[in-house]
């Protein structure tokens, strides 16, 4: 019998984070700090955090994971790996945004600012009700009532709240409280498109057989 652990996994920033959450004990939780090198990183550092609660693949009942926004390409890292993963072992996985992890755990009513570059930043809010739209927002006038959380707050000249845990094992209790649930497969969570350009050369031919 399983032992009903969740593992649950974020490469949307600078970082090579998881998070094994077990019924009984504390979350185990691993973060290496990284500019590059997660997609060669992620699995053998999943590996070793199974291998230090005496676990495998297969004692695993759900995989949770950071869809972002982040890093375009360390989204999909992530995504990716939890997606082939649900598949070969024949469990869920639960997609969790940056937005809704940073929120966790946190009084409501709490807006989530964080930096989208250009001059902009993301914004969602997260009422008793639920949570707002997200939104990319100019940077220039931008106005927040009520208590604020996230990265971009104090360059806004604002106060966050202090995160209450790891994002990672944020991801995790999310993604825990959601099983059992109809859940979409995890997919990137994009509010605009990648920065690179797309290639200028044209399509390769292709031939009928």
């Amino acid at each position: 019998m399983r032992p009903d652990a969740l593992l649950a996994f974020d490469t949307s920033a600078a970082h090579c984070a998881a998070a094994l959450l077990l019924p009984s004990g504390p979350c185990l939780i691993r973060i290496e700090d990284m500019a590059k090198g997660q997609a060669e990183r992620l699995l053998p550092l999943l590996e070793e955090v199974l291998a230090e609660a005496g676990l495998v693949w297969r004692d695993l009942a759900a995989i949770g994971v950071g869809t972002g926004p982040g890093n375009f390409t360390g989204v999909r890292i992530s995504v990716a790996a939890a997606r082939g993963l649900a598949l070969s072992l024949g469990i869920p996985a639960i997609g969790v945004t940056r937005f809704e992890a940073l929120a966790h755990g946190l009084p409501r009513p709490v807006t989530v600012v964080e930096d989208a570059r250009r001059d902009e930043v993301y914004v969602q809010r997260f009422g008793q009700a639920g949570a707002g739209p997200a939104q990319v927002v100019p940077r220039a006038g931008l106005s927040l009532a009520g208590p604020v959380t996230g990265a971009a707050a104090e360059a806004l000249g604002l106060v966050p709240l202090a995160q209450p845990m790891p994002m990672v094992e944020a991801i995790a209790r999310i993604a825990d409280a959601r099983r059992g649930q109809a859940q979409p497969r995890p997919a990137p969570f994009y509010l605009r498109g990648a920065d690179a350009a797309p290639p200028s050369d044209p399509p390769p031919v292709i031939l009928d057989a």
